[in-house]
């Protein structure tokens, strides 16, 4: 058997295990704790955390689907082992239907590191994936980004991280380590991810530059300063390769509107954002993630307008918002319904104006000077773009000068009367 050469991978956050979120609800996912003991009954290798995983595949229908993969509430952990000065500890856990997720770590004199990460799925579940096109186990095998840590220190790390590889994410969370356990005992020596790590200057949550709270009336004597209007987004440049070509061309400034407890507008920083996702010949997804807090996922589908002529258009959009402290989810909402973004296959699409996109009642999506080409993108620039009609001045002339005009005539024709009915007047008094 041919080794798996692992997938590089695109990491977000810089911690050494990672975590996950769903995409489509409010879901619980269970804590894993894997204790191996050696051959004298001691642990030798202790890990206690949390994940989850958002899995992209192609559906019955040729469309790419985004589902979330959760832990079941029993999980095991055949295979797992020691490991030793030669030989690599590995953590192994089974769950759900053919489902199993592993990472070995080797180590030196003074740090251990993860080695790779192996998540295989089964599309055969149908209660996660249940129109595959594709049936049976899949494995994807990352490169486990995370620095060495301290040899006889235990790994903690309570935030979330998020590392993707093809077209899965994993987001860990909750993470308590230790591969080569001395003496039979967890060490009380933490080594924390960055991501715990406190700073110089406190964390405030959500940032006033990033989320600004709609203004409300405030019952008290003493004088507030008003909110400052939360500005246009910045404008982020974002691509797809599929090998060496570049298969998907984005550019577009991204904001939302969050109405729950408070309505919250947030603007996506093209500077924190990676994108991912994958390229098809009827079916394109570009996913951004800004900073491990959103997760915005745009799907565009072909179809035949003629028997001559394709367009694509805007089809599905998903928006995840992530705590950045414990990885729940603050709010998830999709619709698969649109029809928007139109072009004919080979060209682009731009709108420079705002546009809204209703994604439930809670969550709006505004784009800002947007273009986009999901397909048949050559030589790594954009095709001739078909505007919207927001940008359409060609109509907007006429119809300023039309309404100018009949203003002009309708106060022609009052003065007219106006001025009859003075002179009427004064021809009956004479």
């Amino acid at each position: 058997m041919e080794p798996v050469r692992p997938a590089a991978p695109r990491r977000l956050l810089p911690p050494l295990l990672l975590l996950l979120l769903g995409v489509s609800g409010f879901f619980q996912s269970h804590a894993v704790e894997v204790d191996i003991k050696d051959a004298s009954n001691a642990t030798c290798l202790y890990a206690n955390w949390m994940m989850r995983f958002l899995i992209t595949y192609e559906s019955n229908t040729s469309d790419y689907k985004t589902t979330a993969l959760n832990l079941s509430s029993s999980v095991t952990h055949n295979g797992s082992v020691c490991g030793n000065d030669t030989q690599p500890a590995l953590v192994a856990v089974q769950f759900g239907e053919g489902h199993s997720w592993s990472i070995n770590f080797t180590k030196n004199n003074e740090t251990f590191q993860g080695d790779l990460i192996t998540f295989t799925y089964n599309t055969n579940d149908t209660a996660v994936f249940p129109d595959a096109k594709r049936k049976g186990p899949v494995s994807v095998v990352v490169k486990d980004p995370t620095r060495p840590v301290q040899l006889n220190n235990v790994y903690v790390c309570h935030n979330t991280d998020l590392v993707e590889a093809e077209n899965v994410t994993q987001i860990f969370w909750n993470v308590t380590l230790q591969p080569f356990v001395q003496n039979g005992t967890v060490s009380k020596k933490e080594s924390r991810c960055p991501a715990d790590t406190p700073t110089s200057a406190p964390t405030i949550l959500p940032t006033t530059a990033n989320v600004t709270t709609a203004s409300t009336t405030t019952l008290s004597p003493a004088p507030t300063t008003p909110p400052k209007p939360v500005e246009n987004p910045d404008t982020g440049n974002y691509s797809l390769k599929s090998g060496n070509k570049t298969c998907l061309l984005a550019s577009v400034g991204l904001q939302l509107n969050v109405s729950q407890d408070k309505p919250l507008l947030i603007n996506i920083n093209p500077k924190t954002t990676t994108a991912d996702g994958a390229c098809g010949n009827t079916t394109a997804t570009l996913r951004l993630n800004d900073g491990n807090s959103t997760l915005i996922s745009f799907t565009f589908v072909v179809k035949n307008t003629t028997a001559s002529a394709q367009k694509f258009y805007l089809k599905e959009v998903n928006v995840t918002l992530l705590n950045r402290l414990n990885g729940s989810v603050i709010s998830s909402a999709d619709n698969h319904n649109f029809s928007k973004w139109d072009a004919f296959l080979g060209s682009s699409y731009m709108c420079r104006k705002e546009q809204t996109l209703e994604i439930s009642e809670d969550i709006q999506v505004h784009t800002f000077n947007l273009r986009i080409q999901p397909f048949l993108v050559e030589a790594n620039q954009f095709a001739t773009a078909q505007e919207c009609s927001l940008d359409d001045d060609s109509i907007l002339i006429p119809i300023v000068v039309g309404a100018a005009l009949a203003v002009l005539i309708a106060i022609i024709v009052v003065a007219y009367i106006i001025g009859r009915r003075k002179s009427y007047a004064g021809y009956q008094t004479l």
